[in-house]
């Protein structure tokens, strides 16, 4: 059974990455969504939220290719959560060279802890290379419209969290 991994924070989950899940998806016969607890990053929101989005925003594409899509918070070295879940390949998505300049370095370090793991890199659909969640946040935050970056129900839980801000930017 090919088992493939897709870490991130997911924070919210956004178009760029329920494309790369979604191709990511018919490369292997079980996906999981490797949910990170980057308490760096400070998310804005909670494990479990971030948790919840996925596994309803990936339920339909799991029901669409018939494929297992688990969503699984990890705290540890990334090698170690692919380890962890029998993943043979870990799946990063790219939007820009800035991304694959940290990419390529991840790649030798994880190669380093264990060389039996492969990353596969997936290039971001054009109309989706400029999501990021740091900035459809931001945009949130200022009351912009995020429509064209998120699903509805992640932009309920935005809309949720910035209130009126955005209310008033929808109308």
């Amino acid at each position: 059974m090919r088992i493939g991994l897709y870490p991130g924070t997911f924070d919210p989950v956004t178009l760029g990455h329920l494309d790369i899940i979604r191709r990511a998806a018919t490369l292997v016969d079980r996906l999981v969504i490797g949910v990170a607890i980057n308490r760096d990053k400070g998310p804005m929101f909670s494990l479990d939220e971030r948790v919840a989005m996925l596994e309803a925003e990936c339920a339909e594409v799991s029901k669409d290719l018939g494929i297992e899509i688990v969503a699984h918070p990890f705290e540890n070295l990334l090698i170690d959560c692919a380890r962890d879940v029998g993943a043979t390949m870990i799946i990063r998505g790219l939007r820009a060279v800035a991304d694959f300049e940290y990419e390529f370095q991840m790649v030798g370090m994880n190669r380093r802890l264990d060389d039996s793991i492969e990353t596969v890199f997936l290039m971001a659909e054009a109309e989706h290379q400029a999501i990021a969640s740091k900035l459809v946040k931001e945009i949130a935050r200022l009351g912009g419209d995020v429509t064209p970056f998120v699903t509805s129900p992640v932009k309920a839980a935005l809309l949720d969290r910035f209130g009126s801000k955005m209310m008033r930017a929808a109308q």
